[in-house]
């Protein structure tokens, strides 16, 4: 299933939870499962679409759902990158350590997004592909963002002073330029939550 999420994004934080329970499956999970394939046969015009646009800007969003998982309450990461409009790179993964608060949590998806960006910038330099001089970054956390371009370090933030300082750094050099969006515009959503609605 997890290759059909190349083509399928919308269904790419069903496949990753259902894929936690791969070494001991019980009828539940066989259960979602088949709803999952069942959705992808009645709607089988879901999927990506690659169009040529007149960029080729690169966007990132990035996003991270609390105390996610219902089993450990580690965070979800989540981040989707496209060039030119066109979706290029995504990820949804549980993090590997519990985080305090939302805002940790939102840092820590950045900081792994940020990783994918600085070897994204290197493989498209190496390929030569256009002018990737610097790359948007977007999340929907303002905490988060506010602890970019905070150069103290709180009681609070030294947790995450590595990511602090590996995020800002990359700000700092002007790879990367950090934007807030609304959680409603937040693309990276269905990477870290489960879609609403029927």
């Amino acid at each position: 299933m997890n290759y059909l999420t190349v083509t399928h994004l919308d269904i790419s934080f069903a496949v990753s939870v259902v894929s936690q329970f791969l070494n001991s499956p019980c009828e539940d999970n066989w259960n979602v499962v088949i709803r999952i394939l069942k959705y992808i046969k009645k709607y089988p015009g879901k999927g990506l679409l690659y169009g040529s646009n007149n960029h080729t800007r690169v966007v990132c969003y990035s996003d991270a759902d609390w105390a996610g998982s219902p089993s450990d309450r580690r965070s979800i990461s989540g981040y989707c990158v496209s060039i030119g409009g066109n979706l290029i790179s995504w990820k949804s993964k549980k993090q590997s350590v519990v985080a305090r608060s939302s805002a940790e949590a939102e840092y820590r998806a950045m900081a792994s997004t940020a990783c994918e960006l600085v070897w994204l910038k290197q493989l498209l330099q190496e390929l030569q592909f256009g002018d990737v001089t610097q790359m948007t970054f977007v999340c929907d956390n303002q905490a988060a963002l506010h602890i970019n371009s905070n150069h103290v370090f709180h009681e609070r933030t030294k947790h995450i002073e590595i990511d602090c300082h590996f995020v800002r750094e990359k700000v700092m050099s002007g790879d990367i330029k950090t934007e807030f969006v609304n959680s409603s515009d937040q693309l990276a959503y269905i990477f870290t939550k489960s879609l609403r609605g029927a």
